[in-house]
């Protein structure tokens, strides 16, 4: 079906303008945003889209967020910083919002920040479809770090592969050094999996460490490429031979250019979830 219309405008010091151009009263309304870079921007781009929608009398806002900004921010890590997940979860459910659809949070426990549903979604199908297509014998599965061993270990089971774990120790926000690997890798197609890529240091310490360990060939794969910073120029001189990806984030100009990413599409995932959402069928469903 086509978009709804609507009007996207800045004012001349950089203050957002949103206008609906169709009549919403009484229907459900899904708005799809990405809090991606430029992450401010987008988050206010869709309180106020939420907003509009609400003083429209919409009967039913959902914010569809492939990529959630600020997940990495989910606890207290030092004295006196905020929890950034939850403000934002608090900024959507004031703004209206009346539910919302999500994709591999950074952490599960995210969804208990709201006070309103929310369905959090796993790229998992569609790129074990692509590993299963393009990978088959003497495959091991690698998490880049403790964090991720549940995620990994499910991938690995799925693909009947062998699981490994990289110990990696962070000095500083973007900035991961891994120490030891653990598991057998020798002569093995190794993939890491990891729910984002980032600037890109957890990965290529990973893929160095677990080439030392005489792997034949390295590649990864993750639902969100942020890609900030130095990420594509460490991932082209890394020894890492591909790396798969979804949409939930636009590759930026830098990214698109790297012959080493591929880029799968979650928009059939997505929308189904919007399909049974509306219809009211079980959206857990499609991950059994």
């Amino acid at each position: 079906m086509p978009l709804c219309g609507a009007i996207v405008n800045c004012f001349s010091d950089g203050e957002i303008q949103i206008e609906i151009e169709e009549n919403v009263r009484a229907k459900d309304v899904f708005v799809v945003q990405s809090t991606c870079a430029p992450v401010n921007d987008n988050l206010v781009e869709l309180l106020l889209m939420i907003d509009a929608l609400k003083r429209a009398s919409a009967r039913l806002i959902t914010a569809v967020i492939p990529y959630y900004g600020y997940a990495r921010q989910d606890k207290k890590v030092a004295p006196r910083v905020p929890i950034s997940a939850k403000l934002v979860a608090d900024l959507l459910t004031t703004a209206g919002a009346t539910r919302v659809i999500t994709m591999d949070l950074h952490a599960g426990q995210i969804q208990g920040f709201f006070n309103i549903p929310v369905d959090n979604l796993y790229a998992a199908p569609v790129l074990l479809d692509y590993i299963k297509t393009k990978f088959h014998d003497n495959l091991v599965i690698v998490s880049p770090d403790a964090g991720g061993v549940e995620r990994a270990r499910a991938f690995a089971k799925r693909l009947d592969a062998g699981l490994a774990i990289v110990d990696k120790r962070r000095s500083a926000p973007n900035q991961a050094k891994a120490m030891e690997l653990i598991g057998d890798v020798k002569d093995k197609t190794v993939i890491i999996q990891d729910d984002m890529i980032d600037t890109a240091g957890t990965i290529t310490a990973a893929v160095n460490a677990i080439m030392d360990r005489g792997a034949k060939e390295v590649h990864a794969c993750c639902a969100h490429a942020v890609l900030s910073g130095p990420a594509v120029d460490r991932l082209n001189e890394s020894p890492v031979t591909s790396i798969v990806c979804t949409d939930t984030i636009p590759l930026n100009k830098k990214a698109a250019t790297c012959k080493k990413i591929t880029v799968l599409s979650i928009s059939s995932l997505v929308g189904e979830a919007i399909i049974r959402s509306y219809a009211g069928d079980s959206v857990t469903s499609l991950f059994v």
